[in-house]
């Protein structure tokens, strides 16, 4: 039967129907969501029902990169248990069908939308016996019918800013209901924790147990295929210095390329490489890398055009699942999404990749998305944070004129990076802890992909 968040969530979709009809890409985003998010799609991959299965939520890219490290540990640890990977978005599950492609224990789904009738489809045919949210994702529907079919579900990675936590505070009494629906609630630090408590959170379920972010960086100073992305550049690591600007956003190009600009009067043999944050993104940019006069390389397809100054080409990364790659060809890493403010939502790539790297990070003021993290960079002095177009240029000059204190700040920012890991071993052990055992007689049937 309907309850009173469904008949909300349908006037909602019926209030904004003059919008989503008339404006293509909100009717296609709405149109896809009641078509793959009812619980009646198929499922990709095989549930045997007659094993323990863990539901890990993951809402995007971000979340699944996460949410790989914990899969192998739990099914290292138990290798009779599958691992239900559900997606939000759209390039959250082709990233999540890349990582997963070869695993016949993971399923993969698109996460229901929350009317009661979606949800009840999704849990009865996959039957989780245990549901990991991660960071912060809460539905009222989806956990009452947990609660429901006493499904134990655990929050991990928790965090939650000052800007969600005055929203949520807006509908307090809707929030502490679903947080005291959850059994645990495991945050990256005491801050998250106590505005967790304060909206309603037990607090003898609210632990702090790290982030997970540390532990998807792999600890090296190479990356396998670097040297073949190089040569198809044309960049050449160690007999020039190379400023690669990873998940930048837009109004940070142009400021880069200002920069960049500046910077070839004193060092000539400078070269840059700019990787947008949305592949949506590539053609404008690289637009306006020709109108600033710059010729112009691009990852997909390497050919030199030119510009009008013989200036060194400016590289493209246009192309996916290549930034690792990049940043272990730097010398120097500016990650962006901090410099121009983009919203609260925005603020903040990922610094941990480039700092396992070893190599020097500059970043700007907007990294309440990396809060956690950032505050033991600090502690470290461990990278480099600017305000403005200027100060990035005088921090790049400074550290492309002094190498030693480059080296000695990257080695730090790895440090951190090595000290903060094992969160994830402590999720994995709290999930594993909240598994029953089944019996090995037990019967059922399989749900089976298309």
């Amino acid at each position: 039967m309907m309850n009173h968040y469904d008949i909300a969530y349908g006037l909602g979709v019926a209030a904004s129907a003059p919008y989503w009809l008339i404006n293509r890409k909100a009717r296609r985003k709405v149109k896809g969501a009641f078509s793959n998010r009812m619980g009646t799609q198929p499922v990709v991959g095989t549930r045997d029902l007659t094993k323990p299965a863990v539901l890990i939520h993951a809402v995007s890219v971000g979340e699944i990169n996460a949410t790989r490290t914990l899969v192998q540990r739990l099914q290292d640890a138990r290798p009779d248990v599958q691992c239900i990977i559900s997606v939000t978005t759209d390039s959250g599950f082709d990233q999540a069908r890349q990582l997963y492609s070869g695993n016949t224990r993971v399923i993969l789904i698109r996460y229901p939308l929350d009317f009661t009738s979606a949800v009840r489809r999704t849990l009865e045919s996959l039957k989780p016996d245990l549901v990991v949210l991660m960071e912060l994702e809460l539905w009222p529907n989806f956990l009452r019918e947990c609660q429901r079919r006493h499904i134990l579900v655990v929050l991990i990675n928790g965090r939650l800013t000052s800007y969600s936590h005055r929203n949520y505070a807006m509908i307090k009494p809707i929030v502490s209901r679903m947080l005291k629906r959850l059994s645990r609630i495991c945050v990256q630090d005491q801050a998250y924790a106590e505005k967790f408590i304060d909206l309603g959170a037990p607090p003898e379920r609210v632990g702090v147990t790290g982030t997970m972010k540390f532990d998807t960086a792999q600890i090296t100073h190479r990356v396998d295929g670097d040297e073949s992305l190089a040569t198809a550049v044309g960049l050449w690591p160690g007999a020039e210095p190379i400023w690669v600007c990873g998940s930048t956003g837009p109004g940070e190009e142009e400021i880069v390329l200002r920069v960049y600009r500046a910077l070839l009067t004193k060092h000539s043999r400078l070269r840059l490489v700019i990787i947008p944050r949305k592949p949506e993104r590539f053609d404008e940019v690289a637009r306006l890398i020709r109108q600033m006069r710059f010729d112009l390389t691009r990852r997909s397809s390497p050919n030199v055009t030119p510009g009008s100054t013989g200036l060194p080409a400016v590289v493209l990364g246009d192309t996916m699942g290549e930034l690792r790659r990049f940043y272990s060809l730097s010398s120097i890493v500016f990650v962006g999404r901090t410099l121009v403010d983009l919203g609260p939502r925005q603020h903040g790539s990922d610094m941990i990749e480039p700092a396992a790297l070893g190599r020097p990070v500059v970043l700007g003021p907007f990294t309440t998305n990396f809060a956690d993290a950032m505050k033991h960079f600090r502690a470290a002095a461990a990278m480099m944070e600017v305000s403005d177009e200027a100060t990035l240029g005088e921090a790049m000059n400074l550290l492309l004129l002094n190498g030693t204190q480059a080296a000695s700040m990257a080695r730090r920012a790895q440090q951190v990076v090595i000290q903060q890991q094992g969160a994830t071993a402590r999720h994995a052990t709290l999930i594993l802890s909240g598994l029953p055992p089944r019996h090995p007689g037990q019967g059922g049937q399989s749900v089976k992909a298309k």
